[in-house]
């Protein structure tokens, strides 16, 4: 066991006199060592109870017969870091977090992991980290919140409070009214209630294999979720006797059935950054025309708040997962022999329920034909944007207008809220990619303005940086190049044409290649002064086109 580099031999005398100090026992050190790693956090709703979850992981470690280690890792709540400089922390902490834990286990040698996440980052941070050290893995998610309540009592989730603030600045609400609203919309602990960006890559965390049916729907308040950690935390002490690593389960096909799952469930557009960081770490690069291509050939089945009134404990309560990939295995779009934490895909899914035909449509009928995430190109974005096309009004799956500059959130902010952006218009907001920004902060409070204010059936945002999975209307991120790396993005003046054509995977702006050229030789990228993480983390992150990934990864 690779946990006797600790514990075995006269020379590990010094080290078992360590463990002895933490309470280990002689008949301990002859079972199985097992991390816990879990982001238990007070700042953010969707950690505060994962003391909880992992008391139930260590119960279930010790069932089986391991004994438990438990280290935390930070975490970041995108909600608090939004629209001010915190948010530039947001995705640079995954690559402090996959370094962290690498760094812990590999200093501190342990037989098998049990991954504790819940929220954004820190669920692919994890994924890489397992990826890394290749040891016997599982993951466990601390759940989803369950839908807060509107002024009328109907059912929203965190985008309908970004969304009322636009309303507000609109004279469609009072500020007594939106106090009213803050009240209700978060009820309690788990991860926001919306296929955001949380609950989607704890979904396809379930769907790649390397969690249990339920890790990505079972609601957080529920005992269903501390029997499902318990579980877990057995199911560990399997994989090692097994010898089932994440390289066994990492594999090609289960990038398929994740990607397949993304676009049949409308996930947030976080999630082709993070599955493509995920693939590099894995040792299967995945491509965005790729991404792209498993997008027109996948049926969206599913729409989910955001972009509905259906929630994710909607989804849970017909089958969760397993289900909806059953629904899409009737069309030979899943990989059934592709190898899970509990057997095949194939198992999980002859188990699960059919379809009820209305949370999860039918394959025959699906809500659209083609998948919930686009990936476009043109002389905009050579190597790829990214829109959540599930999420955009069907008027604006085309649009041609006026691009609307700016060079940060802020300035798009106070220009939208101050009434200065018009029906047709294009915004365009630069410098917010991975070096730009750097970090690439999710433009939530500009397209949750544009909705607020009435303009998300006119009004298309485009983007270096990108989007929470709360975001919808026609917003499109992940602009690559970007603008600080030279990228068209940067050439964009005031009045310039853009044209979007969202079915035809087009974004452009209509200036010719001779134009483009003089504005580039008269192009100088903004001075930035950055200090400590964000500018070592400025010098070696990719675009988002490779995942916004560290440049040794490539």
């Amino acid at each position: 066991m690779r946990s006797d580099l600790l514990k075995e031999g006269i020379s590990r005398a010094p080290h078992r006199s360590l463990l002895k100090a933490l309470g280990v026992t002689d008949s301990e050190m002859k079972r199985p060592f097992v991390a816990v790693v879990c982001s238990k956090s007070d700042f953010i709703p969707g950690h505060t109870h994962l003391n909880t979850i992992a008391d139930a992981v260590e119960a279930g470690i010790r069932n089986a017969g391991g004994v438990p280690f438990r280290f935390d890792t930070i975490g970041v709540c995108d909600g608090l870091a939004m629209n001010h400089k915190g948010m530039k922390y947001s995705l640079s902490s995954r690559e402090l977090i996959a370094d962290s834990i690498e760094v812990m286990l590999t200093a501190h040698p342990m037989d098998a992991v049990v991954f504790i996440p819940n929220c954004d980052k820190i669920v692919p941070g994890m994924l890489m980290a397992a990826c890394r050290l290749d040891l016997p893995s599982i993951f466990v998610s601390g759940g989803p919140m369950m839908p807060g309540k509107d002024l009328n009592g109907g059912r929203i989730g965190l985008s309908e409070m970004f969304e009322a603030v636009g309303a507000t600045a609109a004279g469609k609400l009072t500020e007594c009214q939106l106090h009213q609203m803050e009240e209700t919309a978060c009820p309690g602990c788990g991860s926001c209630s919306g296929m955001y960006t949380a609950n989607s890559m704890n979904c396809l965390t379930e769907t790649l294999g390397m969690a249990l049916p339920g890790n990505g729907t079972i609601p957080a308040v529920t005992a269903a979720r501390i029997r499902l950690a318990k579980t877990a935390g057995e199911r560990v002490l399997d994989l090692l006797k097994e010898n089932v690593r994440p390289s066994d389960i990492l594999t090609e096909k289960a990038f398929d059935n994740a990607l397949r799952a993304d676009m049949a469930i409308g996930c947030s557009s976080n999630t082709v950054l993070h599955i493509l960081a995920v693939s590099y770490a894995a040792g299967h690069p995945l491509q965005l025309k790729h991404i792209d291509d498993i997008g027109k050939t996948t049926p969206q089945i599913c729409k989910l708040n955001p972009a509905s009134s259906v929630f994710i404990t909607d989804l849970n309560d017909v089958g969760g997962i397993s289900s909806m990939l059953k629904e899409l295995d009737k069309k030979n779009l899943v990989h059934r022999d592709a190898l899970t934490v509990c057997g095949t895909v194939g198992d999980r899914i002859d188990a699960a329920p059919e379809a009820d035909g209305d949370i999860i449509h039918f394959v025959d009928s699906p809500i659209r034909a083609d998948g919930g995430i686009a990936v476009l190109f043109g002389n905009l974005a050579e190597r790829g944007a990214v829109v959540k096309q599930g999420a955009v009004a069907p008027e604006m799956m085309q649009h041609t207008g006026p691009a609307r500059v700016f060079n940060s959130e802020e300035e798009a902010n106070d220009a939208i809220l101050g009434g200065k952006i018009k029906a047709g218009d294009v915004v365009v907001i630069r410098y917010e990619g991975p070096k730009g920004g750097p970090g690439m902060r999710e433009m939530l409070s500009p397209t949750s303005n544009i909705i607020g204010m009435g303009l998300g059936s006119s009004v298309a945002l485009i983007t270096d940086g990108r989007f929470s999975g709360a975001t919808r209307g026609a917003s499109i991120g992940h602009v690559s190049p970007e603008a600080a790396a030279g990228g068209v993005i940067g050439l964009v003046e005031d009045s310039d044409i853009i044209r979007i054509d969202i079915p035809g995977r087009v974004l452009e702006v209509q200036l010719d290649d001779a134009t483009l050229a003089a504005r580039a030789a008269n192009w100088q990228p903004p001075v930035q002064e950055l200090t400590g993480y964000n500018r070592r983390y400025a010098q070696h992150v990719t675009d988002a086109s490779y995942g916004a990934v560290f440049d040794d990864m490539l």
